[in-house]
């Protein structure tokens, strides 16, 4: 039996995840349950440490991944330990490489099969839906997340909530993190603000689950009652103009309630070979989906009881449907939609919205094609007219051996034969011509039109009802069968439609071509208008512009083509070659609202193209100001400041006072003469006109050099180059620069207490050269970023990046021939990776 699971979900760190879940297991050990601690992370908090005094604590396991150790979680262990609960912290955890599995909710699943009850913590800017959301709104990406559906199937979720000014409180006294990391975290990602909307988040998304497991215990206790729990707007389409104006006052209802639903359905007749237009149906999906709310298309030959069925199903509080068209007469009738949909309701409030288009009435439907061919229905005409004298001259001779039924029979059987030859009307004139052969040569008194026999009468009536019921139920078939291709056919056009747009050949030139040879047209133009409207407008070429066309000679104008489509105010499709009757005009109208979409992603693509070079040239004009700002302003002002104290006379410096402040100005000058020579180099490295010696260098001489630039920074470095090595292909002093500015780099993002590695190893006919730090490290978005000239990202606060160094280093690395990549350092941090060709004197 599989364990279950239960997750504290929080809106950020510190509302106190990991200290409820170990409450929770203190509180299951006082019930006497075997709770074991698989793995907790207390981040030095001493009341969350507190709560493991007393509980048994499963080891970790060391994994070692490129020389360094990492301790993770021992499933092996929990599972054979097989306690009733584990207590396993941050399920979106990335774990080491060498681990069995690369995430640690997969561990936990692990442990879940064994049938052990796991109880975990997850915040909410790690579910993998929100990690966009998260960003935008804090500006920190984040690197390790969970899928929604690890935590949507956990059997409990449990909300540690708190308000965003208690969190702050909570740091600020120094229980979240450290005192000297209180200030900088407090003033970026814990802003009021930020926290502010992480809290909704958290809280949505919590109520996001709470109606799944609402709608969960209604399906399995079979209540279809409204709980009226949330406000749910369904809105009723039928395709029709007064769509647009019950689309919005519906979502006026819903803007009423915070957090309301806004839902659309189209109810699809259940023989599916009727329905509404499907460019109004898909503009006010549109509209739609523009004011937050989700289209649906349900298929019911019930309209009134499937529109219930819909809401009733997503638990709707009020239901919109647009007053009737129908005439006065046709509701006496027929009580109508509305009126049946009101009787039926129940709980659900239904909107009856008045419009426009109630005061005109009804539309008449268009006038139903034949339901045969014309040769089918002269071929029927051509055997009734035919076949009756034929069939009499033929039974006259044997009248008085044949009985009357007999002769009926044989006349309904050719009646027949007209039905299915030549379709209904026919057939009822071959059965009217039939009864008076029969009356007049076979009914006593044989020579007149009279019927001495009641019998003789009412067999002749049967006779024709019987014709007309046949000959009614083959036109009628035939009819079914035509619309049944048809529709077929339509939804084979839309279906390859549909597959054109997924497979994203949304180019006009394409689309036009698609519709043409659907068709069989001569031409299909894409129209827009130049200037603005007037009634003469549409034989005027000059008011119209060609946007796309396939074919032959485009229409200039709508009044060139066959057959036209107005697709809102300034696009028109035009199409020639033959006129299109209504049902394919529903498939053409469906057409040019794609080639409309397709029209406005073009577009958009060329304004952003053409936006792109602008931004990215006022992006390096930003980072060039704000290099030059930061880079430059600082060693400028110290080496001032301390010239300016030398230079003065109302203070008498000590002789070590005088070397402090000229060691302050040399170290600042220096700064500053690297910056100038990087952004000299930079300059150069675009030009092209860098002047490069390259020849062997030994990396054990040239990475001491680097780490001896650094100057009192250089404690901070430990280096792992082994000697046997062979020599590289390089400029000395420019891998010496790399070198320095990556080392630099990674010092200035480490934390304390821990130490940049720079270490080497061969790799084929390659050398590569690691620098790893323990800092924040760069999102895997961000790769190639950070090499952009005087590209910060966020500078310092958040880690990211630093401006013109790594520019520069790859630039002069690409420049020698080599590679400069970035990597994640395992465990957390980034690790720059230069590969430089092995010198081919070298030995091997």
């Amino acid at each position: 039996m599989r364990g279950r699971l239960r997750v504290y979900l929080g809106a950020a760190p510190g509302v106190g995840k990991t200290y409820a879940m170990l409450s929770e297991g203190r509180r299951a050990l006082e019930r006497g349950r075997d709770v074991v601690v698989g793995l907790v992370e207390t981040h030095g908090r001493p009341r969350t440490a507190a709560l493991l005094e007393g509980m048994e604590i499963v080891p970790r396991r060391t994994v070692r991944y490129r020389g360094a150790a990492f301790t993770e979680l021992d499933v092996r262990a929990v599972i054979e330990r097989r306690p009733k609960v584990a207590l396993i912290d941050e399920l979106a955890h990335t774990n080491a490489p060498g681990s069995g599995n690369v995430k640690r909710w997969q561990d936990i699943d692990e442990i879940l099969d064994a049938g052990i009850d796991v109880i975990s913590t997850v915040n909410i800017q790690h579910l993998e839906s929100l990690n966009d959301v998260v960003q935008e709104i804090t500006g920190v990406p984040q690197r390790e997340t969970v899928p929604d559906e690890v935590v949507r199937r956990a059997d409990q979720i449990e909300l540690v909530d708190m308000s965003p000014e208690a969190l702050r409180r909570r740091m600020a006294h120094g229980n979240v993190y450290a005192p000297e990391k209180v200030s900088a975290a407090m003033s970026n990602y814990f802003r009021v603000g930020n926290l502010t909307a992480l809290r909704e988040l958290a809280l949505l998304w919590a109520a996001g689950k709470v109606d799944d497991q609402l709608d969960r215990y209604r399906a399995d206790h079979g209540i279809a009652d409204t709980w009226e729990t949330r406000e749910r707007v369904v809105v009723a389409l039928t395709g029709g103009p007064e769509g647009d104006t019950l689309v919005r006052r519906a979502a006026r209802i819903a803007a009423r309630t915070k957090g309301a639903d806004l839902l659309a359905v189209h109810v699809v007749s259940a023989d599916g070979l009727a329905g509404a237009d499907p460019a109004s149906l898909a503009r006010q999906r549109t509209l739609v989906e523009s004011m937050g709310g989700s289209y649906h298309q349900v298929v019911g030959g019930d309209v009134p009881r499937a529109l219930l069925d819909f809401a009733r199903g997503v638990n709707a509080t009020q239901l919109v449907l647009g007053a009737s068209r129908r005439g006065r007469f046709a509701q006496i009738l027929a009580r109508g939609v509305g009126v049946e949909t009101i009787s039926l309701s129940g709980s659900i409030d239904v909107h009856l919205v008045t419009h426009e288009e109630a005061k005109k009435g009804r539309r008449r439907p268009e006038r139903a094609r034949a339901a045969l061919t014309p040769e089918r229905r002269l071929a029927g005409w051509a055997v009734a007219v035919a076949g009756l004298p034929a069939l009499t001259a033929a039974l006259v001779p044997f009248r008085d051996v044949l009985r009357l039924p007999n002769e009926i029979l044989l006349f309904l059987l050719l009646v027949v034969g007209v039905a299915l030859v030549g379709g209904m009307w026919p057939a009822i004139a071959a059965a009217v011509g039939a009864s008076l052969l029969l009356n007049w040569f076979f009914t006593p008194p044989v020579g007149r039109v009279t019927i001495a026999d009641p019998e003789n009468l009412f067999a002749l009536i049967v006779f024709v009802l019987v014709a007309a019921a046949v000959s009614t139920i083959v036109d009628v078939a035939a009819r079914r069968t035509r619309q049944a291709a048809r529709a077929a056919a339509e939804a084979e056009v839309l279906s390859t439609l549909a597959g054109h747009v997924l497979r994203g050949e949304a180019a006009l030139p394409s689309l036009l071509g698609r519709l043409r040879e659907t068709f069989g047209l001569d031409s299909v133009t894409l129209l827009e208008r130049v200037g603005d409207p007037t009634p003469e407008d549409r034989g005027d070429p000059r008011a119209w512009r060609i946007i796309a066309t396939s074919g032959g000679a485009p229409c200039t104008a709508p009044a060139d083509a066959d057959t036209d489509v107005v697709i809102g105010d300034e696009l028109v499709l035009a199409a020639r070659g033959r006129l299109l009757n209504a049902g394919d005009r529903r498939v053409l109208e469906a057409f040019a609202a794609e080639a409309a979409v397709a029209l406005r992603q073009e577009r958009l693509e060329e304004e952003a193209e053409l936006a792109r070079p602008l931004a990215e040239a006022d992006k390096m004009r930003t980072a060039l100001l704000a290099a030059v700002s930061h880079d430059l302003r600082t060693p400028l002002s110290a080496a001032k400041a301390a010239v300016e104290s030398l230079r003065g006379s109302e203070v008498e410096w000590t002789d070590e006072d005088r070397e402090e402040l000229l060691a302050t100005a040399d170290e600042s000058l220096t700064r500053l003469g690297r910056l100038v020579d990087n952004l000299l180099d930079m300059s150069r490295l675009q030009a092209g006109v860098l002047g490069l010696a390259l020849q062997p260098v030994a990396l054990e001489e040239v990475v001491p050099r680097a780490v001896d630039d650094l100057g009192p920074l250089c404690d901070h470095v430990e280096d792992d180059v082994p000697v046997e090595l062979p020599d590289v292909v390089a400029d000395p002093a420019l891998l010496e620069r790399v070198l320095a500015n990556l080392i630099a780099n990674a010092v200035r993002y480490s934390p304390p207490g821990y130490k940049v590695l720079v270490t080497a190893g061969r790799h084929g006919d390659q050398v590569e050269i690691r620098v790893a730090d323990r800092g924040p490290g760069i999102p895997p978005q961000d790769h190639e970023r950070v090499f952009l000239p005087f590209q910060r990202l966020g500078d310092r606060d958040n880690g990211t990046g630093v401006g013109l160094g790594l520019a520069l280093s790859r630039g002069l690395t690409e420049a020698m021939g080599g590679t400069l990549i970035p990597e994640e350092t395992p465990g957390g941090g980034l690790t720059m990776i230069v590969n430089l060709p092995v010198h081919s004197g070298a030995a091997p």
